[in-house]
């Protein structure tokens, strides 16, 4: 594959990427959730939404694929501990946060369904 088209494939998959996270948080609005970072960045990890609902913070991996089952395993126990890893940084970085509860959800995007919401995906010592 060329460099050129190795780079239309990521710009595709960047877009697509950025469509799932911006359906997912409609979708997790309409729920009474409210966006306080979206595609936060630290040097372990990144968190692609953060969201609140009364004193409950809410880690999400958006994952946006062809059939819903593709979507549900495409969480793996590395990018699991790095999505944990980037939580941690992003507390330590939002201390006023702290105390609040919170876990690790997954919204699966596929094709013409309502996107998936899978309440605590995974536990914080994955």
């Amino acid at each position: 594959m060329s460099g050129l088209a190795k780079n239309a494939k990521r710009m595709a998959a960047f877009r697509l990427g950025v469509s799932a996270e911006t359906r997912a948080m409609i979708f997790l609005g309409a729920k009474g959730y409210r966006a306080i970072a979206r595609r936060w960045k630290s040097p372990v990890g990144e968190i692609d939404l953060v969201v609140k609902r009364g004193r409950l913070i809410v880690f999400v991996e958006v994952k946006a694929r062809k059939a819903l089952d593709q979507a549900a395993e495409s969480v793996l126990p590395r990018q699991r501990r790095r999505i944990v890893a980037a939580a941690e940084a992003w507390l330590a970085a939002h201390p006023e946060h702290a105390g609040y509860d919170m876990h690790f959800d997954a919204i699966l995007v596929t094709p013409g369904r309502m996107p998936q919401h899978i309440v605590s995906a995974f536990e914080a010592d994955c």
